[in-house]
């Protein structure tokens, strides 16, 4: 008992190593991997992110472009930033801030044309305003 006094004693004097979180919070580490981010409008919702994911913690729903994702379930290590094709996807330097209540991200995105859709419409011709476009149809007036 009398071997402990002394780290007792000490320990009394000594600053403290823990913090007051999250009221007191420490500057985060080089290059840590914080809170997930979606740019949903560079998003092409392939889906990647999801097959990759080991947690299982984002659902793209390709139909209705919606990406969703569990931040409870995130264990952030970042393999959907790496494999993100668009590079939609990178990671905050700062974690998020503590919740009492589970939050869930839902981002609903626009539906991109695919290539072929891109090129017609490159393709069809348009009539600007001055050019040689026929006028537009008037209905014939009734006498009455």
């Amino acid at each position: 008992m009398f071997k402990m006094t002394s780290n007792i004693v000490r320990n009394l004097v000594v600053k403290k190593s823990t913090r007051k979180y999250p009221v007191e919070v420490r500057e985060p580490f080089a290059q840590v991997r914080g809170e997930l981010i979606n740019d949903i409008e560079r998003c092409i919702f392939c889906g990647t992110c999801e097959l990759k994911c080991p947690s299982q913690c984002i659902q793209v729903d390709k139909k209705a472009c919606i990406w969703t994702c569990d931040p409870f379930a995130c264990v952030y290590c970042g393999i959907c930033v790496d494999t993100c094709p668009a590079k939609s996807l990178y990671q905050k330097t700062q974690y998020r801030s503590p919740t009492t209540e589970r939050l869930i991200i839902s981002q609903q995105g626009q539906p991109r044309k695919k290539a072929k859709d891109r090129e017609k419409a490159k393709e069809a011709p348009t009539a600007e305003p001055g050019t040689d476009s026929p006028p537009p149809a008037v209905p014939p007036a009734e006498d009455g």
